[in-house]
């Protein structure tokens, strides 16, 4: 896609273009690899190109609520509804329809490399991502990050029993929720202010939630 942008007329009546910006399919890299290697990864966020070594979809933003959901339009369903709850995200982020335990792994690292982030919300529904492989990932991305950061879950589909099981043993500190509303507006939205002003004060927060 060419965006040409903008456009200008003198006064001779000639057109000029005073800025232009072309945006090229992902998914075309494997036929234009002489075209992708044009791109200027200084320009862009940090985040972003580890995001993309790992085929996540990721965006930051200037939010508090971090957000790992499967499926764009899902995601940015998540993202409005904590809007419209009164939270801020901080981010999009899109782990896709066949994401792995390292994925998931690798997502959780980008949410906490985030140091404005005070509440994870998880919202997965499991038609071809199954909620196990989520389970899995947010239990590896615990213990290897030590998350102290509190996480609101919402799993719905393939294997959302197995994925309840094992986060229940793994004894983490994550409040399951099986209503999007309800995560979004009684959960995360309250839990993110809540650290924010702990944080604000200088104390610590111990969050002991039921699954």
């Amino acid at each position: 896609m060419v965006e040409i942008n903008p456009l200008v007329e003198d006064s001779s009546g000639d057109v000029y273009c005073l800025d232009a910006k072309c945006r090229f399919d992902d998914n075309a890299e494997f036929r234009q690899k002489d075209l992708f290697t044009l791109r200027d990864w200084s320009q862009e966020d940090a985040r972003e190109r580890d995001a993309h070594k790992h085929s996540l979809n990721y965006i930051a933003l200037d939010g508090d609520i971090g957000c790992l959901v499967n499926g764009a339009g899902l995601a940015m369903a998540t993202m409005d509804i904590i809007k419209l709850h009164g939270g801020n995200p901080a981010n999009f982020l899109d782990v896709g329809g066949g994401a792995t335990v390292t994925q998931v792994t690798e997502a959780f690292k980008l949410i906490t490399s985030n140091s404005n982030v005070q509440a994870i919300l998880v919202n997965i529904f499991g038609g071809i991502m199954r909620c196990d492989v989520i389970a899995e990932g947010i239990i590896r991305a615990a213990e290897m990050l030590n998350l102290k950061i509190p996480i609101v879950c919402r799993l719905q589909g393939t294997q959302v029993d197995d994925a309840k099981a094992l986060i229940a043993s793994s004894n983490l500190r994550i409040l399951a929720c099986e209503n999007l509303d309800e995560a979004a507006k009684w959960q995360v939205v309250k839990i993110s202010t809540i650290v924010g002003l702990a944080r604000l004060a200088e104390v610590d927060v111990n969050f002991k939630l039921p699954l």
